[in-house]
C-alpha cells in the first residue's frame, strides 16, 4: 500500500510528499526513501511468498487476507498517525480535509475487515492436528 500511495498520491497526482514540513527537495527525498522502503518490503514479501510456495505451506485465502490486513493497516496508520498526530503531510492541501480523511481511513478499515474475514475463513479450512 505504501508503494500505491507513493506512486498515485505523491507522483501522479502530486498532492503531497511523505514529509511536507520542509522544502520541496526534502519532500522529494522523503518520497524516495518511502519508495525504497516499500520496495525492500515488497521484495522481502516475494521471498517469503516463494519460500511458502516451495514448502507447500502457502494458503491462498490466508495470503490474500494478510495482504489486505497489511494494506489496510498501513492506510489507517498513515491516515491517523502520519496525517493527524505527526502531521508529516495531509492527503491534500487547500481543500476541506474531512471527506478525504474519511475516505482514506474508512477505506483502510474496509481492507482490514475484509482481510480478517479471509484469514478467519482460511483458518477454518485448515486441518487440525
Amino acid at each position: 500500500m505504501a508503494a500505491v500511495d507513493e506512486i498515485v498520491f505523491h507522483q501522479l497526482l502530486a498532492w503531497h510528499h511523505f514529509y511536507d514540513r520542509s522544502t520541496p527537495t526534502v519532500g522529494l527525498v522523503s518520497d524516495g526513501l518511502l519508495h525504497a522502503g516499500s520496495l525492500i518490503a515488497l521484495v522481502g514479501g516475494f521471498f517469503w511468498f516463494a519460500d511458502l510456495r516451495r514448502r507447500a505451506a502457502f494458503v491462498a485465502r490466508a495470503g490474500w487476507g494478510g495482504l489486505l490486513i497489511g494494506a489496510g493497516g498501513f492506510q489507517v496508520f498513515d491516515g491517523l498517525i502520519d496525517h493527524k498526530v505527526l502531521r508529516t503531510h495531509q492527503i491534500r492541501y487547500d481543500v476541506d480535509l474531512l471527506p478525504y480523511d474519511l475516505a482514506w481511513n474508512l477505506g483502510g478499515a474496509v481492507l482490514i475487515v475484509a482481510g480478517v474475514g479471509l484469514a478467519v475463513a482460511a483458518g477454518k479450512r485448515l486441518p487440525r492436528s
